[in-house]
């Protein structure tokens, strides 16, 4: 089994993400734009060429964006959800003192300290890192992409 997720540990590389598809994608995009500049052809092979590297670019970043997007919809229902049957209340008002860094960061806390934690977010204006560094029960979240 891998080792218990921690603040320390939290962060995540998708291999083929990121140690193949991003790399090769931009060795995609540079090998365009320098054949775009070395071409002494058409002009319009050359801006074929760069708009084809810019393409290889963006189709990976926009599948990942809209990913992770919709994973920050998710946690924030999530903690919609978690404040609602810890307090009784609706999470609304405070959630607009909150920017969604510090929600996404919040995920991680245990039932025990999310609602003070969330005060004290507020309050004190805490980054997430200051948030995910405060959390003395740290909760995992291995599915997040």
């Amino acid at each position: 089994m891998a080792q218990e997720q921690q603040y320390n540990n939290h962060l995540r590389f998708y291999p083929l993400h990121h140690f193949f598809i991003a790399p090769l994608s931009l060795l995609i995009l540079v090998s365009s734009i320098y054949f775009a500049v070395q071409n002494n052809g058409s002009i319009w092979a050359s801006i074929l060429a760069v708009l084809f590297g810019i393409f290889v670019v963006a189709l990976p970043l926009l599948m990942r964006i809209y990913a992770l997007k919709n994973q920050d919809r998710t946690i924030r229902l999530e903690i919609r959800q978690r404040y609602f049957e810890l307090t009784g209340q609706r999470f609304m008002e405070k959630e607009k003192h909150l920017h969604k860094g510090q929600l996404i960061a919040l995920r991680f806390a245990s039932d025990d300290e999310l609602t003070l934690l969330i005060d004290k977010a507020i309050d004190e204006q805490l980054s997430s890192k200051k948030i995910k560094q405060s959390i003395k029960n740290w909760q995992p979240d291995y599915w997040r992409v």
